[in-house]
C-alpha cells in the first residue's frame, strides 16, 4: 500500500477518534464516571468489580450521549465562541446525522448496561439524559435558572453509584445528590464569569441575573457556604448509614473554605484570574471530597 494512503488513513482514524472524544467530552465524562464509582464504593462493604466496570461503562455512555445531544442542539452557538468553535460539528468535520447516531447509540447502550445492574440505576441515568438534553440545554439562552436545572442531572452521578450498589434511593443517596448539587453553582458560575463575554455572544445566560458583578459573586459565596454545610452533615449521623468521622468533616470543611476564600477574593477583585482560581479550586474540592469520603468509609 502506498505510504501516502497509509498516512492519510492514520490521520483519518486519529481525527475520528479525536472528534469522538470532543463530541462526548471525554474528560468531563471520565470525571462523572469517577463520581459514580466513588458513590458505589461508599455503599458497599465488598467491591464487586464487574458491577464497577458496568457502572463506569454505562455511565460514560450516558454522559457521552448527553454531551453529543447538547452539541447537536448548540451547533450554531458553538460556532460563535472561541472555546467551542473547533468542535466537530461547527467545523463541519462531523455531520449532525453522524453525531445524532452516536448520541442515540450511546443512550441505548448506556441504559441497557445500567439496567443490567438494576432498573433504578438505568432510570436515573435516563432521567439525567432527558433533563440535560431536553430541559437544561434549551433553557440556556432563555434564563439563568438553567444552571439550577442543569445542576439536577449534574448531581445524579454521585448518587447513581449508591443506587447501583443498593438498588435503593434513600436518605444516603439523597445526601450524595445534595452535596454535588450545591457544589455545581459556584463551579459553573465561576466558569460563567470567565466565559461571560463568549456566552453573551452565543446568547447564553449563565450568571445569576445575567450580570457580571458583585451581586453574582454574593450568590457564589452563598452557595459555597451551603455546600460546605451540606458536605459535613454526615458527621452528625443524620444521613442513614452514610456518615463520616469528625476529623473527616474537618478536612472536608477546610477544602470547602479554600473555595470560599477564592470566592471572597473574587468579590473583592472582580478579576478573571480569581474566578479561574475558584473554578480550579472547585474541581479539586469535589475530587478530593469524594476520595476523602471513600477513605473514611473504609477506615470505619
Amino acid at each position: 500500500m502506498d505510504s501516502t494512503v497509509i498516512t492519510e488513513t492514520k490521520i483519518t482514524k486519529n481525527t475520528l477518534l479525536s472528534d469522538l472524544k470532543q463530541l462526548t467530552k471525554m474528560g468531563l465524562s471520565l470525571s462523572v464516571v469517577f463520581s459514580s464509582v466513588a458513590g458505589y464504593f461508599l455503599a458497599v462493604d465488598v467491591i464487586h468489580y464487574p458491577t464497577v466496570f458496568l457502572l463506569a461503562l454505562g455511565g460514560y455512555f450516558m454522559v457521552g450521549a448527553s454531551n453529543a445531544f447538547n452539541q447537536v442542539i448548540e451547533k450554531e452557538p458553538d460556532a460563535l465562541m472561541k472555546r467551542t468553535k473547533n468542535r466537530p460539528l461547527p467545523t463541519g468535520r462531523m455531520s449532525v446525522n453522524v453525531a445524532m447516531t452516536i448520541a442515540i447509540l450511546f443512550t441505548l447502550s448506556g441504559i441497557a448496561i445500567l439496567y443490567s445492574i438494576n432498573p433504578k440505576t438505568a432510570l436515573f441515568g435516563a432521567i439525567s439524559i432527558f433533563l440535560y438534553t431536553s430541559v437544561y440545554t434549551p433553557l440556556k439562552p432563555v434564563t439563568p435558572l438553567s444552571v439550577f436545572v442543569g445542576a439536577i442531572p449534574g448531581a445524579i452521578p454521585f448518587m447513581l453509584g449508591w443506587v447501583a450498589a443498593t438498588n435503593h434511593f434513600g436518605i444516603e443517596a439523597g445526601m450524595l445528590f445534595m452535596i454535588q448539587f450545591f457544589w455545581q453553582f459556584p463551579h459553573f458560575w465561576a466558569i460563567g464569569w470567565l466565559q461571560f463575554e463568549e456566552y453573551k455572544k452565543a446568547g447564553f445566560n449563565m450568571l445569576p441575573m445575567n450580570t457580571k458583578d458583585k451581586g453574582a459573586v454574593k450568590q457564589i459565596i452563598l452557595y459555597t457556604s451551603i455546600m460546605i454545610l451540606v458536605s459535613i452533615i454526615p458527621v452528625f449521623k443524620l444521613s442513614g448509614v452514610f456518615y463520616i468521622h469528625p476529623i473527616t468533616a474537618i478536612i472536608v470543611a477546610v477544602l470547602g473554605f479554600v473555595m470560599l476564600y477564592y470566592a471572597v477574593r473574587l468579590h473583592k477583585s472582580e478579576e478573571n484570574i480569581d474566578a479561574r482560581k475558584l473554578m480550579l479550586a472547585s474541581v479539586l474540592y469535589i475530587t478530593l471530597v469524594q476520595v476523602v469520603y471513600v477513605v473514611d468509609k473504609f477506615l470505619h
